[in-house]
């Protein structure tokens, strides 16, 4: 029987355009090795989506199979299951190598190949699992290992000024699709006939902007009555009806890069307590928008919102913190986690950096007001304050609708 390769290098066809230039990798590479070097992590070997797509522009589909990317002093390769065929390659500015299934753990050995035995190893604590660490110990016998996770997190937080061209784009494409809704509200429509205007108009407006990119994952959340108790909570069949409270929700996916827009909006008509805790926390909205400024630690701000609430009696409706990070990121891609505006956070906002204002109140089913109510900004940190990148309007003056 003919002897099946454990690895092999399927570059099929030329390298397609990616979502930033080539020198983009290469400076983020550049601020690894930087990480490695101070650290002393002599191959960094990553297995998350986040950190993938960041360092090479691939952004993987796992399916139960092991991606991964190895960078060392001299070498930065991709690591991707057969079923993949040349896309990886494609798709990352960097080498990769592809691993058969003929035998188990031949991702990695052909990780080894790159990294070598007896390396220091950098690794990520917030993903590799138990089971894939074992493996890494075993196979690539470490001398000792580091994790990366926090100092690349960093890494990410700070973004450059074609990553913030991508977010500025993104952040347009959510609007689009806020608009899209807007049109779509009506008495009797569904939530997931309003939720599919929203995503088809988002998708045809990325591929305007943006014909060389990959298109997936762009996706809608439009909840009505108490579907709109939740932030992620799914659509459903319900139908609007007059005076409802609805929550719009849209995440454009761009080559693996992630942004929002989430509005409070009124079926026809609000009634007067929903309005008094509307108004409330659109002015909790701009008041959080207000202290996003350099030096502000995000626990300083949450705190400060959090005041307010209170002053207003209603802190208690309160669910989640007040904002987060954008960059490579979504609901399974991973998340800047030291940049959220929580009372346990105390990162200092600096110039690059991206962050949402967003506050959330949820009045309980049969309770005066009852419903969730959320707005969502992008903003990006300026050395004199920040730019407010999300133009759809807030508040009952443009989102009493249908």
């Amino acid at each position: 029987m003919t002897a099946r390769p454990e690895m092999y290098r399927f570059h099929n066809g030329e390298k397609a355009p990616l979502q930033f230039a080539v020198s983009e990798y290469e400076a983020r590479i550049a601020g690894l090795r930087k990480i490695m070097a101070e650290t002393g992590v002599t191959a960094a070997v990553f297995t998350s989506m986040h950190n993938i797509s960041y360092y090479s522009g691939f952004t993987y589909c796992a399916f139960g199979r092991p991606y991964g990317m190895v960078v060392t002093a001299s070498e930065a390769v991709t690591i991707s299951a057969g079923i993949d065929a040349g896309q990886p390659w494609r798709r990352s500015f960097c080498d990769n190598i592809t691993y058969t299934d003929w035998q188990r753990d031949n991702f990695w050995r052909a990780i080894k190949s790159v990294s070598g035995d007896g390396a220091v190893v950098g690794y990520e604590s917030d993903h590799l699992t138990l089971l894939q660490k074992a493996k890494l110990e075993s196979f690539l016998k470490p001398s000792s290992l580091v994790d990366l996770y926090h100092p690349t997190m960093v890494q990410r937080m700070g973004k450059s000024a074609a990553e913030l061209d991508m977010i500025r784009a993104g952040a347009a494409v959510a609007d689009v699709g806020g608009f899209a809704i807007r049109d779509a509200v009506k008495e009797g429509a569904r939530e997931i006939d309003v939720a599919m205007a929203g995503r088809d108009a988002m998708e045809l407006e990325i591929a305007k902007r943006f014909p060389d990119a990959e298109y997936r994952d762009s996706w809608v959340w439009f909840q009505s009555g108490i579907n709109t108790d939740g932030a992620h909570n799914p659509v459903t069949a319900r139908k609007l009806q007059r005076g409802d409270i609805l929550s719009l929700n849209t995440f454009p996916m761009i080559s693996g890069y992630y942004t929002a827009l989430e509005r409070t909006m009124f079926v026809g008509e609000v009634d007067a307590e929903s309005l008094r805790i509307w108004e409330a926390n659109v002015a909790a909205h701009e008041l959080g928008i207000s202290l996003l400024k350099p030096g502000a630690s995000c626990a300083e701000i949450t705190y400060q919102i959090n005041a307010f609430f209170e002053e207003q009696d209603l802190l208690q409706y309160r669910t989640f913190g007040y904002g987060h990070s954008f960059g490579v990121l979504s609901h399974y891609y991973g998340r800047e986690a030291g940049l959220e505006l929580r009372e346990d956070i105390d990162t200092v906002l600096e110039p690059g950096m991206v962050i949402s204002m967003e506050p959330m109140l949820t009045i309980a089913d049969g309770q005066p007001g009852a419903g969730g109510y959320r707005e969502h900004d992008i903003l990006i940190i300026h050395e004199d304050g920040n730019e407010n990148i999300t133009k759809y309007p807030y508040g009952p003056d443009f989102n009493v609708v249908g």
